[in-house]
């Protein structure tokens, strides 16, 4: 198995290249050569396994020169070990919405179960055998803390984590400043996740300097990210036991719903994936209208979707135009240098074959959490709300799963305003409230983020 860039098909990478890269030279992502496609006896064989045994097959295809199968099975086991369901997920009926709760890993959100997986593939491969590490990646709230939580105490692994300073819930961000070894250190961007994104790429798109770092990722550009979660795709369409199936996704940076993508890709028949976003709805505006134009990014109560650049979308380009990598590379030559690209419309019509899309405001995301919570006696985070504001917005689509990304403690502010009521700790999120923040406050720029790298390794 081989992967190449979206923006140069002649690349040739391994996985355990792509795995410590992230980021593909000429600042393309990466995909694989080959996707496998399961056809209906495959499908019914996989129907059959438990979580672990799927993901162990499913994550194989796209690393099989790597890690044999044996060794993979291991560390998936161990990987979710720590996890509160020992099925890693859980699907449940509430009311007329089929809930996939993808928060019982321990800094509740649906990053932990690639992160944990990747914490783990860091010792598998040897990538920091001879040499530590430098591991860099830009958070809108979760992905951090999971970071942290899978990589605390590597050997020969550092982590910088970049996260827009006054701008995730209070909670996200104690998760990730109070949770910490020695590796870790907590940068507070003063811009926009956005901002935290764009230096990111800035830093690995600079050649001397990632490799005078040994620079690695682990924000959802990593291909190894898209890989675990397509996983629970194929779980729940098989728990449903259902034949018409969409799938509602609580969307920022369009990985989590781009795997879903890569899912239908390898045969899974699922009918639409569904774009759920906030006022930040740019994917919402270039679904339907074709045009990719980011705007300021505008705070909500949604922050982990506050963004106006959602990298992965390029990933599903290189496929809407018909694989075709020099017009990916025009289309966001032009994203940098316009601040805009425009799709034709059979680019747009052939978009719309798989997704649709919705905006979920926040009055309208306060109303659905308290529905929720008046009717059925449960509670969901504010991403999770959009997810089911987006499903009711298309009622002929037969089953629709809301896809839960996170725990609502991690917004108790925002589940109070809607339901009046304060949230305790889950058992098993293992935090210290009280315990003493460890972060530092850096200047909206990429070399004041390197003089600091610099500073600390």
């Amino acid at each position: 198995m081989n992967y190449f860039s979206t923006r140069n098909k002649s690349l040739k990478f391994s996985f355990k290249d792509i795995f410590l890269r992230g980021l593909a030279p000429g600042g393309g992502l990466f995909l694989p050569t080959k996707i496998k496609k399961y056809n209906k006896e495959d499908l019914n064989i996989l129907s059959h396994l438990n979580y672990n045994e799927l993901a162990s097959e499913i994550i194989f295809n796209f690393c099989p020169n790597e890690i044999k199968k044996n060794e993979l099975s291991s560390l998936i086991q161990k990987s979710y070990n720590c996890f509160k369901n020992k099925e890693v997920v859980n699907l449940k009926k509430i009311g007329d919405i089929n809930l996939l709760e993808l928060y019982h890993g321990p800094t509740l959100a649906f990053k932990d179960i690639a992160m944990q997986v990747i914490g783990n593939m860091y010792d598998h491969l040897q990538v920091a055998k001879n040499k530590t590490v430098n591991i860099v990646v830009a958070t809108s709230g979760d992905t951090g803390s999971a970071a942290i939580a899978a990589l605390s105490n590597r050997k020969n692994i550092n982590l910088f984590v970049l996260h827009p300073h006054n701008k995730i819930s209070n909670i996200q961000r104690k998760i990730m400043t109070t949770i910490g070894g020695a590796n870790i250190f907590n940068m507070a961007i003063e811009g926009s996740f956005d901002d935290c994104q764009k230096i990111v790429k800035e830093l690995f798109n600079e050649d001397s300097f990632r490799a005078r770092i040994n620079m690695s990722g682990v924000n959802s550009i990593n291909w190894a990210r898209i890989v675990c979660q397509i996983v629970y795709y194929f779980y729940s369409f098989f728990k449903l036991k259902k034949k018409n199936i969409s799938f509602s996704v609580p969307t920022g940076n369009f990985g989590d719903i781009y795997a879903g993508y890569v899912a239908k890709k390898m045969g899974l028949p699922i009918n639409k994936l569904i774009v759920a976003t906030n006022k930040n709805d740019i994917l919402q505006r270039v679904i339907n209208t074709g045009e990719y134009k980011p705007d300021t990014v505008k705070p909500t109560i949604t922050p982990s979707m506050d963004i106006q650049v959602a990298s992965n979308f390029e990933r599903l380009l290189y496929y809407i135009l018909d694989e075709n990598d020099t017009k990916v590379g025009s289309l966001m030559n032009d994203l940098s240098s316009k601040n805009l690209f425009n799709l034709e419309k059979k680019e747009i019509d052939k978009i719309k074959e798989d997704f649709k899309a919705a905006k979920v405001t926040d009055e309208e995301t306060l109303n659905i959490i308290n529905e929720m919570y008046k009717e059925h006696k449960f509670i969901i985070d504010p991403h999770t709300a959009t997810g089911v504001g987006a499903a009711k917005s298309f009622k002929n689509l037969g089953d629709i799963v809301v896809l839960g990304t996170a725990h609502p403690y991690k917004f108790s502010d925002t589940i109070k305003k809607a339901i009046g009521k304060n949230l305790d700790s889950p058992e098993h999120l293992k935090l210290n409230i009280d315990k003493k923040e460890t972060f530092d406050i850096i200047n909206n720029s990429s070399l004041e983020v390197k003089k600091y790298i610099l500073s600390k390794i």
